[in-house]
């Protein structure tokens, strides 16, 4: 147990303590994905509902955020940018989110939020029009760190 940060000596939950670390100016680029019919694909930019593509995008960026408030145990974080990215083909759309901050621990999850909440605005926004859509391979990309 004592190699996860989350977790007490007795196996409990806890907030990792940060406060004696150093800010550090942190970068992570998270990204999702989501299959869906190429007839859907086409249509994405013309839904009922919207431009699926801009909605998802503004999704993306608020949800990262409220990352702290969705998240249990992470911290809140001063975000100095995110950039929700998404790119129509074929097959679907490809996100990728990034997140910066200047504190003292990363940004990885902001990241990460941001391009699975994009990832299931696309999806809300077209599942009238197409029942078999996939939401997956969510993933961290990169994230690093500097001193500043």
């Amino acid at each position: 147990m004592s190699d996860l940060s989350h977790v007490d000596e007795a196996g409990g939950v806890r907030m990792v303590d940060v406060g004696g670390k150093p800010p550090s100016r942190r970068r992570a680029v998270a990204t999702a994905s989501v299959r869906m019919a190429p007839e859907t694909a086409r249509r994405l930019r013309e839904l009922p509902k919207g431009d699926a593509l801009v909605t998802a995008q503004l999704a993306g960026v608020m949800a990262a955020k409220r990352t702290a408030d969705l998240i249990p145990l992470c911290h809140p974080l001063p975000l100095s940018y995110v950039d929700v990215s998404l790119e129509l083909g074929g097959e679907g759309v490809e996100i990728t989110a990034t997140a910066e901050t200047t504190a003292q621990t990363g940004v990885e999850m902001e990241a990460l939020v941001a391009a699975s909440l994009a990832a299931l605005t696309v999806y809300d926004m077209a599942k009238a029009i197409d029942k078999e859509m996939v939401v997956g391979s969510v993933r961290l990309l990169e994230k690093t760190k500097e001193a500043v």
